[in-house]
């Protein structure tokens, strides 16, 4: 099947030899929008730019990464507009605020906190970031693609099949995905495949993790170390997602 322009990530990440081909989508179009937020292209100078970053914020995961990046004038420059938002909004929750009381009832069936004006506004703004709103879009259609590239790319399929298949988070959302992507005997076969995969690469991942805890018993200082050198971040990689073992991503510059 010829590539087309939007399939060529997609069957690069199912070659690279990761343990989760969207994990290695995840990292390419996270970092490809940190070096649109902060990188050399400058546009954190846009102002249309920063009325999204000023609308969105950033999570605490982004704005670490922001800071390990290293422009500090990018930064700067989307974190002096975010605050003189956050500023005008809090005032506005400040002035509607009035204290409530929880009643006995509430908190017998677990209620902790008032549904004031403040808390409202702290969980709204606190709970959107740019780069995850900006990901998350992405990653549907990347979703989407998968599917059609299984549907008609007979390549595409082996290659899966036959790699390391995914974490469990993105093993989740493909077979989510599924449901509305196939059906019949399609979708039936699409999530039995998927299963077996998932079950063959846990258990090689275990089998890679309990040999290198076998290296430590001095009977196997000598032993061929397999698989194992690196079964650490793998196995965290395979059960929650992402790349531990990665060092920060930063500015090119």
């Amino acid at each position: 099947m010829k590539e087309e322009l939007y399939t060529i990530p997609l069957n690069d990440a199912v070659h690279a030899e990761d343990e989760c081909a969207f994990c290695f989508i995840e990292r390419m179009v996270e970092q490809d929008l940190m070096d649109y937020c902060l990188g050399s292209g400058s546009s954190y100078m846009q102002a249309d730019m920063r009325d999204k970053t000023d609308e969105a914020g950033f999570c605490r995961r982004h704005y670490h990464a922001m800071l390990d990046y290293g422009n500090t004038l990018g930064n700067a420059w989307i974190l002096k507009t975010h605050t003189k938002r956050v500023l005008a909004e809090y005032r506005d929750a400040a002035k509607s605020f009035r204290p409530g009381k929880v009643s006995l009832a509430d908190r017998l069936s677990g209620k902790k906190e008032g549904d004031n004006a403040i808390v409202k506004w702290v969980k709204r703004r606190t709970g959107s970031c740019y780069i995850c709103g900006e990901f998350e879009k992405t990653y549907d259609r990347y979703l989407s693609t998968f599917f059609y590239l299984w549907k008609e790319d007979s390549a595409f399929r082996e290659t899966v099949l036959k790699g390391k298949g995914f974490c469990l988070p993105h093993f989740g959302d493909l077979m989510a995905a599924a449901e509305r992507n196939l059906s019949g005997s399609e979708l039936q076969e699409f999530c039995d495949r998927m299963i077996d995969l998932t079950e063959r690469n846990l258990e090689r991942i275990h089998e890679d993790v309990a040999w290198l805890v076998e290296k430590f018993d001095y009977k196997n200082k000598d032993a061929d170390w397999k698989n194992s050198r690196d079964a650490l971040p793998r196995t965290m990689q395979k059960l929650q997602g992402g790349h531990p073992a990665d060092p920060p991503y930063k500015s090119a510059k």
